[in-house]
């Protein structure tokens, strides 16, 4: 499959050139409550089509025929655990700003589903306005079953400018699989250097840092692994024969005779610190940021890397339903995936293209709708 940007509106483009079962990893970041923003992004040369932009995209968050026609279409969908939660949510809601923009949401969303592999992963960024209301609805699309994470990113340094509430400095990224079998690379964080100087206490001869480690089996019904080693009958962790062999090789701590013996786990075998759900390691865009394009919603490209590192790998197909200024595609290209981007701006698909191609000289992709 080819690199991919389309110009359109998402659901049009999902429904007509994306294959069911096609794509490997999702990530979007639709837009919401934000229209002086998007009044920003629209603005083109051509005043005209500019300001039919604008209206076009700001009715898509109204109450109106075509959100009405996006909920009948997820009521009259094969998966009822959507349509019931959607039902029960304008009974709720009531048929007001929110609710167009969940029911606009929702009929992307199965959609989205439909193209997802079995063993596919989606993330969805958005920030506390919704995303509640969206977890609900990605419940029902994809499955209670099926979620994996709440992910909080700090987005921005907290701010004193409101004085009834805490400060809000996060964004929320929804994480979603497909089936129980789904990509999931690990990946390890820079190690926190209190964490070390606090646990990584012993250094050997050969100046290799290390800290002691449990070696006994945390089930005590374990017959077979049940013996005496250096004067200690405990069930341990590994067999007999591991137990003798990293005893040889100086892995193996006893402080004193009948004390439990522990094993050496050194710094430098391991892989880092495991990642969280809870993540402040990836600075935000500010004005001095060499990565700013202007664009008002753009997140760091690190940000993206790690969700794509994480959720797919290299020759795998990444797509971005709201591409924006483009950052998940170009994530996708410098860390060796296949992607499809889609926007509903000419601005957006336009800003795309001259990053592409001024990070990535001569690159090939195609190009619709334009």
């Amino acid at each position: 499959m080819t690199n991919a940007l389309y110009y359109g509106d998402n659901l049009r483009v999902l429904r007509e050139s994306i294959a069911s079962g096609s794509v490997d990893l999702i990530y979007l970041d639709p837009p919401f409550n934000s229209n002086a923003t998007y009044n920003i992004l629209f603005k083109a040369p051509s005043g005209a089509a500019a300001q039919a932009q604008i209206e076009a995209f700001e009715d898509t968050w109204h109450w109106g025929v075509e959100a009405e026609s996006a909920y009948d279409e997820v009521l009259k969908s094969e998966n009822t655990d959507a349509a019931s939660l959607l039902r029960a949510m304008r009974g709720f809601l009531g048929e007001n700003d929110m609710m167009a923009y969940l029911a606009m949401m929702a009929v992307r969303l199965l959609e989205l589903h439909r193209v997802l592999k079995p063993t596919g992963s989606l993330y969805l960024h958005c920030d506390p306005t919704a995303s509640h209301y969206l977890k609900i609805v990605l419940d029902g699309v994809f499955g209670i079953e099926n979620f994996r994470n709440e992910i909080s990113w700090r987005r921005s340094q907290p701010k004193s400018h409101t004085s009834v509430n805490y400060a809000n400095c996060r964004d929320v990224i929804l994480r979603y699989s497909k089936s129980g079998q789904v990509v999931f690379n690990k990946v390890f964080g820079e190690h926190n250097p209190e964490y070390i100087e606090k646990f990584y206490r012993y250094v050997d001869a050969d100046g290799r840092r290390y800290r002691l480690g449990d070696l006994t089996n945390p089930n005590k019904n374990r017959p077979n692994l049940t013996y005496e080693f250096l004067g200690v009958t405990r069930v341990w962790r590994w067999t007999k024969d591991r137990m003798h062999k990293a005893y040889k090789e100086g892995r193996i701590v006893q402080s004193k005779p009948g004390a439990v013996p522990q094993v050496k786990r050194y710094l430098d075998e391991m892989p880092g610190q495991p990642l969280s759900d809870d993540w402040d390691d990836i600075e935000h865009l500010h004005a001095s940021n060499t990565e700013m394009l202007g664009y008002p919603t753009q997140k760091p490209l690190a940000l993206l890397e790690r969700i794509i590192q994480t959720s797919s790998n290299e020759g795998d197909i990444v797509l971005d339903p709201f591409c924006g200024c483009g950052t998940a595609v170009h994530a996708a290209q410098k860390l060796g995936r296949r992607w499809i981007g889609i926007d509903i701006t000419c601005l957006a698909i336009s800003l795309i293209e001259r990053r592409l191609n001024d990070a990535f000289p001569g690159i090939e992709y195609e190009a619709n709708g334009k």
